[in-house]
């Protein structure tokens, strides 16, 4: 009997959407319409545009872009940026390194970058500039979170989901040390050492 119910505890894995080391900042399902709104807006923003392109900034913009483009009805197409400013710190420099560029050109077009978060602003205000000289008609800023506290350099972000306080988040394609990303919710880790 004692075998059976040591081999039942140890067939238990832990939840990683239930964790006690995250608070739930916003709900999955607030998040689901917040986008929906987004999207929604959007395409009123660009009613008969056939040159919108969203750009997602690799990783963690993943799903929220999945999500948005999905509420956005209108022609439209993706590609996808991969940015390092962080260099071998843990601080924004500001001064990015492209990991992976676009696969087609935004001549003529009208972008929306979509990010996960905009906290310091150095880091997107480099990369508007860098395809600003690309030709493109124009460029807007989407992005799932804004972190206003931490800002640096003055961005403008025409369509934001939600404002969250100077406090470590994670979910929804934002991560610590590569783990959380595929959280439903955006939390906060309250002990960032576990």
């Amino acid at each position: 009997m004692s075998n059976q119910s040591s081999s039942l505890n140890a067939s238990i894995i832990p939840s990683e959407f239930t964790n006690p080391n995250l608070e739930v900042l916003y709900t999955a399902e607030q998040i689901k319409q917040r986008v929906i709104q987004l999207g929604q807006q959007i395409s009123q923003d660009y009613a008969g545009n056939k040159n919108l392109v969203l750009i997602g900034i690799l990783k963690g913009s993943c799903i929220f872009m999945a999500d948005l483009m999905r509420a956005v009805d209108l022609e439209l197409i993706i590609d996808f940026m991969a940015v390092s400013s962080y260099k071998d710190g843990t601080v924004s420099s500001g001064d990015i390194e492209i990991l992976k560029d676009l696969t087609h050109p935004i001549r003529g077009k009208d972008v929306i970058i979509c990010e996960d978060i905009v906290d310091t602003g150095l880091t997107l205000f480099r990369l508007t500039e860098i395809l600003g000289s690309r030709g493109a008609n124009s460029i807007r800023v989407a992005t799932l979170l804004d972190k206003p506290e931490t800002r640096k350099k003055e961005i403008k972000i025409d369509y934001c989901g939600f404002q969250v306080p100077n406090k470590f988040v994670v979910g929804c394609g934002l991560d610590a040390a590569g783990r959380y990303r595929n959280l439903p919710f955006i939390g906060v880790v309250k002990n960032p050492s576990l």
